[in-house]
């Protein structure tokens, strides 16, 4: 087992993006500036080039992700895409904010919502939904 690997928690449920068009790394860019994560490792493939394999810390979560490797899949376009990943965090327009300057499209306007969250949805430049919700401030 690897380094990498090795850093992934056991238990839970750990999303694994596939992104495609070899921008795994630009994803990983996107993700720092956007959400603050933290690169915890990346493995590139025998290729040299694409990304096998790369855990990220989100909000104090992991997430994997990687290149497309159409040749084992199909691509991206053959998967479904019926996902949203949500961010519980502690101030929901800070986030927003550091998101849509990143380059995030809104999908769902921040705002108060009826459940008690302030909550919005953003498309992020690889086609995945983020949520942002955070208790609505008193």
């Amino acid at each position: 087992m690897n380094d990498v690997a090795k850093q992934v928690p056991t238990g839970g449920v750990t999303p694994h993006l596939t992104i495609g068009d070899g921008k795994a790394s630009d994803a990983i860019a996107f993700y720092v500036a956007a959400f603050g994560a933290e690169e915890r490792g990346r493995m590139l493939a025998d290729d040299g080039s694409r990304l096998m394999h790369a855990h990220i810390l989100i909000n104090g979560s992991s997430v994997m992700l990687n290149d497309d490797f159409p040749e084992y899949n199909g691509g991206p376009a053959s998967l479904p895409a019926s996902v949203t990943l949500h961010l519980q965090v502690d101030n929901a327009d800070a986030w927003w904010n550091r998101a849509v300057a990143a380059g995030a499209i809104i999908r769902f306007p921040l705002d108060n919502q009826f459940w008690g969250d302030r909550y919005g949805q953003v498309t992020d430049p690889f086609g995945h939904v983020w949520s942002i919700g955070a208790p609505i401030p008193a």
